[in-house]
């Protein structure tokens, strides 16, 4: 629902409704993904958070709902503030700018600390097996839910007035506290540290998070994450104009190419919970897949724009929405199941914090570069035959499918090392059996050390 509300529906309501520059509201959409880095230390914190009632990760997700109900409920007065229309138009500019830099920091900040803690939550409710199913649901619910909130929020703002803005983003404030709340309600259990040991010093962040680099590839998994996210999310604000700039597609026309790509992520998730779930399976394989899949996507619009074909192009639409989410579910998998059982919201928040950065520098970087290009070929240049426009979308397509190619060249190592680290997981498991066999025929003392090594050994890979 947020996310619909500040990429979608504000975004337009702004700039045509309330006439607010196209830059101020460029910069005011950006405005959450500077809490985007800090996640790393939200998940952090809820790693060593205490309570009295033995909580973690419900404190977080409860103070991140407080705040981005604060900032939904202040945002429609920003705005018409922001907007100078009526008994607005006499204040300072600076006060309308200000109050809405702040309600959307508020959102951004609530969002980030509800889905870092969120995601570390439900790693700790589910065994590494159910890893892949939990991913597909979350991201299938994520797609259904801003297809709900956009039809919403577009019957609701047909007849657009500001009492009618207040109304609907006051109304969301209180749905995300109502809705948050449910979700939450009984999901971690209650573990109160009346009578237990006191517990040790809590590590430094910077030494938490110099011990997770120093893990199994750490940098190396974050690498892949930056990397792959860059080159899709180059294309989220390209494919739409590219319909219409180039193969002359209407509004209603390239509106569809959303539900398109929609349809090809909830295949690929389905496609990914199915194959991981299968015992054995590795999610370093869904993410080059996706890689692979996204390279020839790209080619196919980069086809449609010379060849003036729509079919490729919404074939490629298709097929980027199934390549981006089997990335997705592959990193965020693989992530779950590599997290430390104690750094488990660290190990998140820092997959949380590439992600989202790289989405955002992505989406800046595909503009900037389309109209580099653009300004450098001229108005009456072109590259292979192709004006200016076509060509400028064309080269920035092209750079995606360099990244793409980067990331598979990054994975392919994990690939190698994965089936190599099954072989021995296996061989240590026999050895291990056997030394529990011999264990229980050996002395007391022998069985106890036994125990505390076969404990060690399986806490091992997590943590």
């Amino acid at each position: 629902m947020a996310l619909v509300l500040l990429v979608g529906t504000l975004n337009r309501v702004m700039i045509v409704e309330l006439g607010v520059p196209a830059s101020l509201v460029g910069i005011m959409i950006a405005l959450p993904l500077v809490f985007a880095p800090f996640r790393a230390l939200i998940g952090f914190r809820s790693d060593h958070h205490r309570s009295e009632l033995g909580w973690r990760r419900v404190p977080f997700i409860w103070r991140g709902t407080l705040v981005q109900f604060g900032g939904f409920a202040i945002m429609p007065f920003a705005l018409l503030v922001l907007s100078g229309q009526g008994e607005a138009a006499s204040a300072p500019a600076w006060v309308g700018q200000g109050a809405a830099a702040i309600a959307f920091l508020l959102v951004g900040a609530g969002v980030h600390t509800v889905q870092t803690a969120g995601l570390a939550l439900a790693t700790d409710l589910t065994p590494q097996a159910s890893h892949p199913k939990v991913v597909g649901l979350m991201y299938v619910m994520l797609l259904l839910g801003m297809i709900a909130s956009a039809l919403i929020f577009g019957a609701a703002l047909v007849d657009f007035s500001p009492g009618r803005l207040v109304q609907v983003l006051q109304a969301a404030a209180v749905a995300t506290l109502i809705l948050n709340t449910v979700a939450m309600w009984k999901q971690e259990v209650r573990r109160p540290p009346r009578g237990a040991q006191p517990p040790a010093l809590d590590p430094s962040f910077i030494d938490s998070w110099k011990a997770f680099c120093r893990g199994d590839r750490a940098v190396h998994y974050l690498v892949i994450i930056g990397v792959g996210t860059l080159a899709f999310g180059m294309a989220d604000v390209l494919l739409e104009p590219f319909g219409g700039h180039v193969l002359g597609m209407g509004v209603a026309e390239t509106t569809r190419l959303t539900a398109l790509f929609a349809l090809g992520g909830l295949t690929g998730f389905g496609v990914a919970s199915y194959v991981l779930g299968a015992e054995g399976s590795d999610p370093n394989r869904i993410t080059v897949a996706g890689g692979l899949v996204g390279v020839p996507a790209f080619a196919l619009v980069m086809v449609a724009g010379p060849m003036d074909l729509i079919g490729p192009f919404l074939v490629g639409n298709y097929l980027i929405g199934l390549g981006a989410a089997l990335f997705a579910h592959g990193t965020l998998t693989a992530t779950m199941n590599r997290a430390p059982k104690d750094q488990v919201g660290l190990a998140l928040g820092a997959w949380g914090s590439v992600q989202a950065t790289a989405a955002g520098v992505a989406i800046a970087l595909s503009g900037a570069f389309r109209d580099l290009i653009k300004a450098l070929v001229g108005p009456s240049g072109g590259i292979w035959g192709f004006d200016a426009i076509a060509s400028s979308y064309m080269l920035v397509f092209g750079i995606e499918i360099v990244l793409l190619l980067l990331m598979i060249a990054i994975a392919l190592p994990l690939l190698r090392r994965g089936q190599s680290g099954r072989v021995d997981a296996a061989a240590a498991a026999a050895t291990d059996s056997s030394d529990a066999d011999a264990a229980q025929s050996g002395a007391a003392s022998v069985s106890t050390r036994s125990s505390s090594s076969r404990a060690s050994f399986d806490a091992g890979p997590s943590s």
